[in-house]
């Protein structure tokens, strides 16, 4: 337990990262619309969606990288950092570094949504391209490092970032502090690991859900065993939602998800573009399909959730690829 990111560190994060990420808001589902889900309208809970798709570069990942990056003494910080990410990481860490003035190289799949790619290029940052595989990207990245003096800020199993996409969990207890579940979404484990370990802090009674597609449920399968299980890249890469490809949760997010997390449910690929749809159209808001997961498991796995009051789903990102959001809201 004494390796888990505490709740000062978690703060000093928010500090460090004020004027840069943006305090997003809990923006609520229109009530009873909810109740196509088979609710009854009357009796509806209320759900706000955490409208992380408002970052500078449409996704929670700003924060993480922003708070690693900054806290960097400064000669390692001159000579330039590293990542690979499979999009909204990348972009995050190119935000930061040009904030920062700093050099950033970028290890993708070459599967990345083109809208993505595009952002981390208009940033200034060099894209090296690899095969899609959880493999091939870390590898990549590592001899990067070791070739040209770069420091690594990797996506999700590090402190600092834990640290600062916790940051996300701190605003939603200050702004509602009686939420009862909390839903996120769960790709290598980053944001939920910092949003358990800042809700559970301030509200331990809340409860802790997270989301994945059906296609690519490598952390529910983790939490049953009890450890990392991976998921193969041609299994995971069936799923629209790019962003949770990952083929296994990080060490450190899967340690935090053992301590704070009280469950984990999957949505399907129809579930999601229906949200994707239905937060446009009720919301007004744009999810990628990787940020619409946790609020489809509200509208559609609502008998896989706790019974409460006060639902707030992380909508983690908003980088959607036009011709797919065109071909969802059709």
């Amino acid at each position: 337990m004494s390796d888990l990111v505490s709740l000062p560190e978690i703060e000093r994060a928010a500090e460090r990262i004020a004027g840069v990420a943006v305090r997003t808001p809990l923006v609520p589902f229109p009530p009873g619309l909810a109740a196509a889900s088979g609710a009854d309208a009357a009796g509806e809970p209320s759900l706000l969606v955490k409208a992380e798709s408002l970052q500078p570069v449409g996704a929670f990942k700003v924060r993480g990288a922003y708070f690693a990056i900054a806290s960097l003494p400064p000669e390692q910080r001159a000579r330039g950092v590293v990542t690979h990410s499979s999009g909204n990481h990348a972009q995050a860490v190119a935000y930061a570094a040009r904030v920062l003035g700093i050099k950033a190289v970028l290890v993708m799949p070459h599967t990345t949504p083109g809208v993505k790619v595009d952002a981390c290029i208009a940033l200034g940052a060099e894209v090296v391209y690899v095969e899609p595989t959880s493999q091939a990207r870390a590898e990549t990245a590592e001899k990067l490092a070791a070739a040209h003096g770069f420091t690594m800020i990797p996506p999700y199993d590090d402190a600092r970032v834990i640290a600062g996409q916790g940051t996300v969990g701190l605003e939603i207890v200050r702004d509602r502090p009686d939420v009862d579940v909390v839903l996120v979404p769960i790709s290598g484990g980053g944001l939920i690991a910092g949003v358990s370990a800042a809700v559970k802090a301030l509200r331990p009674e809340a409860r802790i859900v997270g989301v994945e597609p059906e296609l690519a449920a490598d952390a529910r399968d983790s939490m049953a065993a009890g450890r990392p299980v991976a998921w193969e890249a041609e299994e995971t890469g069936r799923t629209i939602a790019d962003g949770l490809r990952v083929q296994r949760v990080g060490d450190l997010p899967f340690a935090h998800m053992r301590a704070h997390v009280d469950g984990v449910v999957t949505v399907t690929e129809d579930e999601i573009r229906l949200t994707m749809r239905r937060l446009a159209r009720e919301a007004r808001l744009i999810a990628e399909p990787s940020g619409a997961v946790a609020t489809a498991a509200y509208l559609y796995r609502r008998p896989e959730l706790p019974k409460a009051r006060t639902y707030v789903s992380v909508l983690s990102g908003g980088n959607v690829d036009p011709a797919l959001f065109l071909d969802v809201l059709r």
